[in-house]
């Protein structure tokens, strides 16, 4: 049974075939996704180990999808390896050094692309903790247990609003390409 998930949005099936045939086999299982609101959607529901994101694809661009999974700690913490045939495109949206994910440039040898998952696991580490709210000061230092148990629900919600404002801004913006498609239509 396979220990680890791997997910490669990537446009171009050769590609996807390539990056499979480069990993190794052992308790891996390889995810695909051949466009950005597939991929995204498989990020949320699936979790993966690993995350090899095409910079560009249709439906919603690798940078749409990098833009939306920052938004989540728990996201934004999976290891990342950005790829792309025109780097120049990359850096103009992030600048490099990159800090928190990997870059490999198409096309790709199998040694440059085990190299870039190891810093891409590695950088993922650097991710900055999340600030968890801290209760209120008592005389005694000790808190009473309602006031800690309505502080994690408190952050708990604030997690499920930010989650849901999230869906909200991506549905707004499949429903905006949408409703482009329908004006060029006309």
């Amino acid at each position: 049974m396979p220990t680890h998930k791997i997910l490669v949005i990537d446009d171009s099936k050769v590609i996807r075939m390539r990056v499979r045939d480069m990993l190794p086999e052992d308790n891996i299982e390889v995810l695909e996704a051949k466009d950005g609101v597939e991929g995204y959607n498989l990020i949320r529901s699936e979790k993966p180990n690993l995350i090899m994101l095409d910079f560009l694809l249709p439906k919603m661009s690798g940078w749409d999808v990098y833009q939306e999974v920052q938004k989540e700690y728990d996201l934004k913490t999976i290891p990342l390896v950005l790829m792309s045939g025109r780097k120049e495109e990359v850096i103009e949206k992030l600048t490099e050094p990159f800090e928190y994910f990997s870059f490999v440039e198409k096309p790709f040898e199998k040694k440059q692309l085990l190299e870039a998952i190891r810093d891409a696991m590695a950088k993922a580490k650097k991710h900055p903790q999340p600030k968890t709210p801290q209760p209120a000061n008592y005389q005694n230092g000790s808190v009473p247990k309602d006031t800690a148990v309505m502080t994690q629900e408190i952050y708990n919600l604030r997690q499920q609003m930010s989650k849901m404002q999230n869906e909200i801004d991506t549905l707004k913006g499949q429903l905006r390409k949408v409703l482009e498609f329908i004006q060029q239509r006309r």
